[in-house]
């Protein structure tokens, strides 16, 4: 029996040369992510471990993002916990206040992720490099210590879903109305440790920001890792940013699936995911009459250029809402200087939102944005959970960037025109 791309990934890093659903092995990582939040716990663990310090100081990466600039004193002292183990590791990609932007954008931006890596991230949103043909995916802070101590980690070798992608899709339809769909078809348990593999002649209608949304959200449906046939648009990429060699991985003909579905994006409409989970989907002509208090543009899942062109194009000569709070969080401090560039700024706001520094901030309600009781907010963060963005009554809508402005404006749910 054949491999899935995620297996002969993970057989290459492991030194076999076959590997099965269900097999235990050990494999060396290529990178190893923390952040603000997750890193100081691995800290503290690898502190005990007594080694003679990490595997290797280029293939660790630690972002401060979650709450930087720091909100509080318990954030600041997060930092400078993670400032001082960098700066006596020697770790060369540590990320803080001026060079930082939010972690999964930040990485492939800087070339740190390439096809073919092996890579584990204290954040459960790391399987978002899977965009590039690499097997990414979030591990607990005691594991990420591990990885950062011996450069290895355990895994248990997923099986796969098969999502075979046809058709092109219409203006207003990107790679969350994508993976909200699958979501909403399978459930956010629906590829429980598996992985999600995409394939199908569909995938060249998806520009790269639409991957790395799309691979960002496998999590949301409890995947293991998300993961992308590695195409010309992912080489040019890659020699954009990176200056790394990558590999290759092709899934075999025989490979095994445990289900597969064919999705049809010419037939995808806009779709919003209702409180309180990722799989409560709507097409945008089902969602009825909901009235909006915040909209937040931005996060690891839909704050790359092509988003803010996006809101941009929407928000151009318009106005937001009277009682409507619009937050746009461009994802790293290069996009927001494109941003700058591009004009697009200029025009939030004068359409009366207000830009944000680089952070994940209110996307887990840390700061930047937090809701009030019975609060509705229009989000292209990733998840929707009860009390995720704030107080327990209130009530998050996930929607692509596009649906996110123009409900800005209407002050209510609607699609883009």
């Amino acid at each position: 029996m054949g491999m899935t791309m995620t297996q002969k990934i993970l057989a290459a890093h492991a030194g076999l040369e076959t590997v099965q659903a269900g097999q235990l092995i050990e494999a060396n990582l290529d990178l190893v992510l923390g952040n603000d939040i997750t890193t100081p716990v691995a800290i503290r663990e690898i502190d005990k471990m007594k080694t003679d310090g990490v595997f290797h100081k280029d293939k660790i990466a630690l972002v401060m993002d979650h709450f930087i600039p720091n909100k509080d004193i318990k954030s600041a002292e997060n930092c400078k916990c993670v400032r001082e183990f960098a700066a006596r590791e020697g770790i060369t990609n540590y990320f803080d206040v001026g060079q930082m932007g939010i972690e999964h954008a930040l990485l492939p931006e800087r070339g740190l992720t390439v096809a073919g890596d092996v890579i584990i991230g204290a954040d459960s949103h790391t399987c978002t490099y899977g965009a590039l043909g690499a097997f990414s995916t979030g591990v607990g802070s005691t594991d990420m210590a591990a990885g950062m101590a011996t450069g290895q980690a355990w895994f248990k070798v997923p099986s796969a879903i098969k999502f075979n992608l046809v058709g092109k899709p219409s203006k207003w339809v990107s790679g969350k109305d994508v993976i909200l769909h699958i979501i909403g078809l399978i459930g956010v348990d629906g590829a429980l440790y598996q992985s999600m593999e995409f394939t199908g002649e569909g995938i060249k209608y998806l520009n790269m920001d639409d991957r790395f949304t799309i691979a960002n959200m496998a999590i949301e449906a409890g995947g293991k890792n998300g993961i992308f046939p590695v195409d010309d648009l992912t080489i040019a990429y890659m020699k954009e940013h990176s200056t790394r060699e990558y590999q290759i991985y092709e899934a075999d003909a025989d490979a095994e699936y445990e289900k597969e579905y064919t999705i049809d994006l010419s037939e995808l409409k806009p779709t919003v995911s209702f409180p309180h989970l990722p799989e409560n989907t709507k097409t945008i002509d089902e969602v009825g009459e909901i009235k909006i208090d915040q909209c937040v543009i931005g996060s690891c899942t839909n704050g790359r250029i092509s988003d803010l062109r996006t809101a941009a194009e929407i928000l151009k000569g318009k106005k937001v809402a009277k009682n409507v709070r619009c937050i746009i969080i461009p994802a790293t401090q290069e996009i927001y200087l494109q941003a700058m560039k591009e004009d697009l700024l200029k025009i939030f706001i004068e359409a009366g939102a207000v830009v944000s520094t680089p952070t994940c901030g209110p996307c887990l309600g840390g700061y930047m944005g937090i809701l009030a009781a019975g609060e509705k907010c229009i989000s292209t963060t990733n998840r929707n959970f009860v009390g995720r963005m704030g107080h327990v009554d209130s009530e998050i809508y996930l929607a692509s960037p596009a649906v996110a402005a123009a409900s800005a404006i209407a002050g209510k749910i609607v699609a883009p025109e």
